[in-house]
């Protein structure tokens, strides 16, 4: 009886073992790979490379933010390999406010932003005096005082940098427009549907998500030529690693920005570099 005993536990010893290496050998042996973006269009996109990057021995897991501040918090900690939510301005105004040590692997597209009103079919109708509302990201306002400068709403300073512009830098003001400047990004498209202001100026992203349809919508709309093109982030030193150049690769294959142009339809156009 002993001896069935003690055989009987080596049987279960040498089951278990045999199942434990059945099942290390069963182990996905992809590596993973931790991205945060926005909702739309980074994460849409994001999830459309998702089986092109399992093809290559990547599990692309996907954290989603809705602001555009804790991407880049998230990425410094280590908790992200890398986020898909920003333009090269943005990052670079956020390195430099907040110590980042970071780099761009590459740009992937362009979100073009808009004028929207609930008031006014035009800028040409805007009346005297109108209320503007833009976002509270500084890093946002010469991109927006940029469109509206080419639009002929206002004129900035001589020499300055239009990527850094501020409101204090608009030099010619013929309609008497008024600026409010203290709306978070997100919030925009809600102040939009409550008819607050005259009009107001929304990141794409934010528009898709709420709903609006830029090319509908909008009663202006950033030209394709904008150099703020919406890139993938890493820590300095990582662009370079097998995971990231893959990411950046599929990203810029031809069956991503096929669905880029035929989802957005013009609201949001692929770049190539």
């Amino acid at each position: 009886m002993k001896f069935k005993k003690i055989a009987s536990l080596l049987g279960a010893g040498v089951l278990a073992l045999s199942l434990a290496a059945c099942n290390k050998g069963g182990e996905d042996k992809n590596k993973e790979l931790v991205v945060g973006a926005s909702n739309v269009p980074h994460a849409v996109i994001l999830e459309q490379a998702k089986p092109l990057l399992k093809k290559e021995g990547i599990n692309l897991k996907i954290v989603k933010f809705q602001d555009y501040v804790l991407p880049n918090k998230a990425l410094a900690s280590k908790e992200l390999d890398a986020n898909y939510f920003q333009h090269i301005p943005y990052l670079e105004s956020q390195m430099k406010e907040n110590g980042y040590k970071f780099e761009n692997a590459g740009g992937i597209h362009i979100e073009p932003i808009g004028v929207y009103s609930k008031k006014y079919k035009s800028l040409d109708d805007l009346p005297d005096g109108a209320k503007i509302i833009m976002s509270s990201s500084v890093a946002d306002h010469g991109r927006m005082l940029s469109l509206l400068q080419h639009e002929g709403l206002i004129k900035l300073k001589a020499g300055i940098d239009p990527t850094t512009a501020q409101i204090k830098d608009i030099a010619e003001n013929p309609k008497h427009l008024k600026f409010q400047a203290d709306v978070d990004a997100g919030m925009l498209p809600k102040v939009y549907q409550n008819n607050e202001g005259d009009a107001v100026l929304i990141n794409t992203n934010y528009a898709i998500d709420a709903g609006l349809n830029p090319m509908k919508d909008a009663i202006a709309l950033e030209g394709k030529e904008s150099p703020y093109v919406n890139i993938i982030a890493v820590r300095k030193g990582d662009k370079d690693k097998k995971e990231i150049k893959e990411l950046v690769k599929v990203l810029h294959s031809k069956e991503i920005q096929d669905f880029i142009i035929k989802k957005y339809k013009g609201a949001v156009v692929p770049v190539s570099q």
